[in-house]
C-alpha cells in the first residue's frame, strides 16, 4: 500500500522502499543498486552519480502525482535520459516477453480464442516497441545535441509532445477478453489471473512512464531548448560585434544614450523629448548606430548593450 508523503533528500531510502515497494523497479532505471544499507537518498544519489534533485522530482511524482518542483531548469537532463532509456530497455527486453510467456503457459494454444487472444497482445507490444524505438532514435538524439550546445533547426520536442499519447486501446481489451474467457479448470484459471495481474501492473507503469515524459521530461526539455537559443542568439550577436570591422568604430556618448533609450522602449519622438534634441536628430543617431553595430532589431540592440554594460539586464524586460 502507498504512503502519501513526500519525500526528501535527507530521507532513508530503504524507509521510501518500504513506504512504496513499486518503485524498486525506477531504482534500476536511474542506475541504483540495491546494498545502499540505511544511507539516505542524498549520500546514494551521489554515491551512484544520479542527480538527487531529479531523483526525487520522479518518485514522488509516481508516488503522489507531485509536480511541484521548483524549476525546470534544476531537473538534471542526462539524469531524465538514463531513466527513460533503462526504461525502454526493461519494458521492451523484460515486461513484454515475460507476459507474453505468461499468457503463452496460460492458454490453450489449439483455441482458437487463445490464438486471437496472442495476437492481440502481439499487436500492442509492437506498437509500444514502435513508440519507443522511435524516442531512442529521434526524440533522446536530439537531446543529446542540445546537451552539447547544439539546437538543431528541423525539430523541436513540442514535435515529440504533440504526437505523444498512449498506445493502451489494445490492452484494455485484452483485459476484458482474458476476464471473459477464463477457464473453468483451476489450474489455467490460477495462470490467468496471475497474468492479468501482471498485465494490470505493466498498464500502470506505462501510463506512468507517459506522464513522467509528459509532466518533467518535456519542461525540461523546453527549458533547454530555451536556454540554448537563447545562448546561441547572444553568442551570434557577440561574435557580430567583434568581428564585424565597422563595429570598431566606436559610439558617441549620445548614441549610447539612444540605445539605453531604445531598450527601455521609448519612440523616436519620447527620445527626442527625452535628449532634448530633434526627432531627425535621433534618426541620423540611429542610422549610424546600425550603420557602427551592424544591428538593426531592438533585440540585438538590448544584448548590445547589455554586453556593453549599457543598461542592467535585471532592468529590461525580456
Amino acid at each position: 500500500m502507498k504512503i502519501q508523503k513526500m519525500y526528501e533528500p535527507d530521507d532513508k531510502l530503504i524507509n521510501i522502499i518500504g513506504d512504496n515497494y513499486n518503485i524498486l523497479q525506477a531504482l534500476g532505471c536511474f542506475g541504483i543498486n540495491l546494498g545502499f544499507g540505511d544511507k539516505t537518498v542524498r549520500e546514494v544519489c551521489e554515491d551512484q552519480k544520479v542527480d538527487t534533485y531529479t531523483f526525487l522530482a520522479v518518485v514522488n511524482f509516481s508516488i503522489n502525482g507531485y509536480r511541484g518542483f521548483d524549476n525546470a531548469h534544476r531537473l538534471s537532463v542526462p539524469t531524465l535520459l538514463q531513466y527513460l532509456k533503462a526504461s525502454h530497455a526493461y519494458y521492451i527486453d523484460f515486461e513484454l516477453p515475460f507476459i507474453r510467456r505468461e499468457l503463452e503457459e496460460a492458454l490453450d494454444e489449439n483455441d482458437n480464442l487463445a490464438r486471437l487472444i496472442l495476437k492481440l497482445y502481439d499487436e500492442y507490444a509492437h506498437s509500444i516497441v514502435n513508440h519507443m524505438r522511435y524516442e531512442e532514435k529521434t526524440v533522446f538524439p536530439y537531446v543529446e545535441k542540445l546537451e552539447a550546445g547544439e539546437a538543431p533547426k528541423n525539430y523541436d520536442i513540442h514535435m515529440f509532445s504533440k504526437h505523444h499519447e498512449q498506445t493502451d486501446v489494445k490492452l484494455r481489451e485484452l483485459k476484458n477478453i482474458i476476464i471473459k474467457y477464463l477457464p473453468s479448470d483451476g489450474l489455467r484459471n490460477n495462470q490467468l489471473s496471475a497474468t492479468l495481474y501482471d498485465i494490470y501492473n505493466c498498464e500502470d507503469w506505462l501510463a506512468q512512464h507517459a506522464q513522467v515524459e509528459d509532466y518533467i521530461f518535456i519542461p525540461a526539455i523546453r527549458e533547454l531548448e530555451r536556454r540554448t537559443k537563447q545562448d546561441d542568439v547572444t553568442v551570434k550577436i557577440s561574435n557580430m560585434i567583434s568581428q564585424n570591422p565597422d563595429s570598431q568604430e566606436k559610439l558617441s556618448d549620445r548614441e549610447k544614450d539612444v540605445i539605453v533609450a531604445l531598450v527601455q522602449g521609448m519612440s523616436n519622438k519620447e527620445i527626442a523629448d527625452h535628449l532634448c534634441i530633434s526627432i531627425n536628430t535621433v534618426i541620423t543617431h540611429r542610422r549610424n548606430i546600425a550603420r557602427k553595430l551592424q544591428i538593426h532589431s531592438a533585440a540585438g540592440l538590448t544584448i548590445y548593450a547589455i554586453v556593453n554594460s549599457l543598461v542592467d539586464i535585471s532592468t529590461v524586460k525580456l
